[in-house]
């Protein structure tokens, strides 16, 4: 006679009723209204890349789990998600081809190989970006300034971004802050209006995706080390955080479950970390933006932190008490 058995497994017992496809619908709606800035920016191009990323990343995993056998899964969204990140940072100048190789590198070599959603140690998206950046110098840095700024006659025109203005030295009124915060800047289409991907963080850290610890602390050490760095000048601190991937990074990046930390010990100093390295390439490295490398090196030490600041077991006896 069958008998139904009871797995048994040590405390605390946490239930929930969300499961991953809720958490990505909930990531592809906070990314939504950055999505559509960028569109209205950047026009036919951020389209193209937006589809190309999505689709591309949905196709990836769909024939990569068949030949792997494994059980599909695209209908988790997860992929998704993965293919608009990475759409997400790259420029509407890219070629439709590029973005499409590096969805399909994104998901295959920085996730299914490592087992699929959950396995991954590094974001998939940044890794992706990483590659194209080695791979693709060139396409990966060709800024082109928005449609709002660029002549009804031309088709495109080239510019650097606030950040690559400001690190060669030139006057920071050169970038318009106002523009850096509602997105008019060229950058990835990701860099688009920092105040709708804060409101998409918000939503995350409202619907409970996400804790606001790493986000707020992320920001938080890039402000004060940017204050630091820039020799007390606190006009650089708001360039240094609507600029740049920062938002985007700290709020849908940084956070990723699968290569963050869990504890909170250990994602108070990830979160650090993260700042610190954005700080130091942004001013002293050779690149003027550094979101995407702080997070992947410190994607790399987390597991190191969880376990070294593993919190006290439930029930635990303390060494000290005979």
């Amino acid at each position: 006679m069958e008998t139904n058995q009871l797995i048994v497994s040590s405390s605390p017992h946490i239930r929930s009723s969300e499961d991953v496809a809720q958490i990505m619908k909930d990531v592809l709606i906070a990314l939504l209204p950055a999505t559509l800035a960028s569109i209205y920016f950047f026009r036919a191009g951020a389209i193209v890349n937006i589809l190309v990323g999505v689709l591309g990343a949905v196709g990836a995993e769909f024939l990569c789990q068949k030949v792997m056998k494994r059980k599909v899964t695209v209908n988790d969204f997860s992929a998704a998600v993965t293919g608009l990140l990475l759409a997400m940072n790259v420029p509407a100048s890219l070629p439709w081809w590029i973005t499409l190789v590096g969805s399909a590198f994104a998901i295959i070599m920085a996730k299914q190989v490592f087992g699929g959603l959950g396995h991954n140690f590094m974001n998939p998206a940044l890794v992706a970006r990483a590659a194209l950046l080695a791979a693709y110098p060139s396409q990966m840095t060709g800024w082109v300034n928005t449609a709002l700024n660029t002549s009804a006659n031309v088709d495109g025109l080239s510019a650097a971004t606030p950040l690559a203005v400001i690190k060669g030295g030139e006057a920071v009124e050169a970038a318009s802050l106002f523009d850096m915060f509602v997105g008019n800047v060229p950058g990835t289409l990701g860099e688009t209006s920092a105040i709708l991907l804060i409101l998409g963080g918000c939503y995350l850290i409202y619907r409970k995706v996400i804790s606001p610890r790493i986000p707020l602390v992320y920001i938080g050490t890039v402000a004060v080390l940017t204050f630091i760095f820039s020799g007390f000048d606190p006009m650089m601190i708001p360039y240094n955080l609507f600029g740049g991937g920062l938002m985007l990074g700290a709020f849908f990046m940084a956070t990723d479950y699968s290569s963050s930390p869990v504890n909170e010990k250990a994602q108070l100093v990830y979160a650090f970390g993260c700042g610190l390295l954005t700080s130091i390439i942004r001013y002293y490295g050779g690149y003027p933006e550094g979101v995407s490398y702080s997070i992947l090196l410190m994607n790399v030490a987390a597991p190191l932190m969880d376990k070294m600041m593993k919190p006290r077991v439930f029930g635990e006896v303390s060494k000290n008490v005979k």
